[in-house]
């Protein structure tokens, strides 16, 4: 289960998530800590609550819309499947001509 410790200063909503004492983060995860202003935290506190689910997941559906939204891949198969499109062009403007 994830956890989140919520601490303000000053008007803002800071969120990290807590970590387990003697526990190693994954390798697939990265951490970054997101400042929010009040209001905005207690919108998506609220909107997670709505939906049951968790602000992460919030946080990953945005993200993955974002992506989507400016054309870039959001996992390993799409990456590879653009990669692929991309390198049909790419070999027919280097080939030499014949001398």
């Amino acid at each position: 289960m994830t956890r989140w410790r919520v601490a303000g200063a000053s008007g803002s909503a800071v969120m990290a998530r807590a970590r387990s004492p003697g526990k190693a983060t994954e390798a697939s995860e990265r951490r970054k800590l997101i400042v929010f202003d009040e209001e905005t935290f207690r919108a998506l506190d609220l909107l997670a609550r709505d939906r049951m689910s968790t602000i992460q997941e919030l946080a990953d559906e945005a993200f993955r819309d974002l992506l989507k939204k400016h054309g870039r891949p959001t996992d390993l198969r799409s990456a590879l499947r653009q990669s692929a499109a991309e390198g049909h062009a790419a070999p027919a403007a280097r080939r030499r001509k014949p001398k």
